[in-house]
């Protein structure tokens, strides 16, 4: 037996750890080079990390959920045919940091590894289930590769597993008396938080921690914008992409911007430092099957309105489909974030640190409103915003989303050099 062991690699951009999210391999399993062994996940981003080498895996290190630091062991291969120790050589100094001589087998380096796939890329016939969904199936004696499974890829949920579990009850056991016969439901389940949820779960918590929020909502008559989008939506060509409101908004707010430098800028805690930047990268806060990503949009400021439209599809579609790089992950330097139709009247966005403001956009509806003395239907949508209050007054947050308002409430200043 050739022992070969592989350590987590340095996954840059000053990464000292990453956490486990999926094995993609067991104890016993036989494995090419540049097979997927696992999916981890770092601040950044999801990884795939593939074997450096071909042969079976004697051990594993860490679960689901568990951190694993940078030049630790990750997993011991048994080589049959043997590796020149070069090759362990090369992949321990890769783990290390630093530069692997050549030649050698090729290493698992950052760039070798790519920016995971969503779970439909599994293989064929593999059951892909939560762990605490395989623990209540084993429970109850169900063979979950006879259960269809209704999630992302073919994924077995919950309600999946539940709708064998209550096939299997007698007739009549757990109904209640009188009426509509309804099923008793019983247990619970327990999910643990781990990967792109965990990185969430954590920022909003340092986010809400560490900043003291100032919300400010402000009401925009969006009817004359909502006009300007449907005349150069019939001008679009069939199966020509539809512009939706936020490009119009994140064009007005690159020229907002302008005016109020303090909200396009990072607070920097370990120098102490405000940094203002020039260019506007505006991140948009996108939902995912994952959870919330914040693909973003660089230099807005200088892109047409057809190129914002364009490039926040691209990178909203990449996030959502779970190949977005790392670079389109990070670097924003304001935020906007909308719930689209299910926007509401009024919301409390959370600030995406290190960023010191986001602007939410909430859904837009016709009402009634006082207009020139006369009652008038109208357009309405309120836009609510966060703002750090350490470093934003409240009087200059007000005076950007209002001055964000006016350009939105007189579409043709949008695009009018000042």
């Amino acid at each position: 037996m050739s022992r070969f062991v592989f350590k987590m690699p340095d996954l840059g951009e000053g990464t000292v750890e990453a956490e486990i999210v999926e094995w993609k391999v067991k104890v016993g399993d036989t494995v090419e080079e540049d097979a997927v062994i696992a999916e981890v996940m770092t601040d950044k981003a999801a990884v795939e990390v593939p074997s450096p080498v071909a042969g079976r895996v004697l051990s594993l290190t860490g679960q689901p959920g568990d951190l694993v630091a940078v030049g630790s062991e990750l997993i011991v291969f048994d080589t049959a045919g043997g590796v020149p120790a070069e090759a362990t050589a090369a992949v321990e100094m890769q783990a290390a940091g630093a530069p692997a001589p050549a030649p050698a087998p090729k290493p698992a380096t950052a760039e070798a590894i790519e920016v995971a796939a969503p779970e439909a890329d599994a293989p064929r016939g593999r059951v892909m289930a939560s762990p605490a969904t395989r623990r209540r199936a084993r429970e109850a004696g169900i063979d979950l590769a006879t259960v269809a499974g209704t999630g992302p890829g073919g994924r077995i949920q919950p309600a999946d597993l539940d709708a064998v579990l209550q096939s299997r009850t007698p007739s009549g056991q757990g109904r209640v008396a009188g009426g509509t016969a309804r099923v008793v439901r019983s247990g619970s389940e327990e999910i643990k938080v781990i990967g792109v949820r965990r990185v969430i779960a954590q920022r909003m918590s340092e986010a809400k921690r560490n900043i003291p929020h100032f919300a400010y909502v402000e009401e925009v008559d969006v009817t004359e914008l909502e006009s300007l989008r449907q005349h150069l939506n019939s001008s679009l060509e069939q199966g020509q992409e539809r512009y939706t409101l936020l490009p119009f908004i994140v064009a007005a707010l690159t020229r907002v911007i302008e005016q109020f430098p303090q909200c396009n800028a990072h607070y920097d805690e370990g120098r102490n430092v405000i940094v203002r930047h020039h260019p506007v990268h505006v991140g948009i806060a996108t939902q995912t099957p994952d959870g919330l990503k914040v693909p973003v949009v660089r230099h807005a400021e200088a892109r047409g309105l057809a190129g914002l439209a364009a490039e926040i599809r691209r990178v909203s579609e990449a996030a959502r489909s779970g190949k977005a790089k790392k670079d389109e992950l990070t670097g924003s330097t304001i935020t906007v974030t909308s719930l689209g139709r299910l926007g509401g009247i009024v919301s409390t966005p959370v600030i995406n640190a290190p960023e010191v403001a986001i602007v939410g956009v909430n859904k837009a509806i016709e009402r009634p409103v006082v207009q020139n003395g006369a009652i008038a239907v109208r357009r309405i949508m309120n836009l609510s915003s966060s703002f750090d209050h350490r470093f934003v007054d409240g009087f200059d947050a007000a005076a950007m989303i209002q001055a964000l308002r006016d350009r939105l409430e007189h579409p043709a200043t949008i695009f009018i050099q000042d």
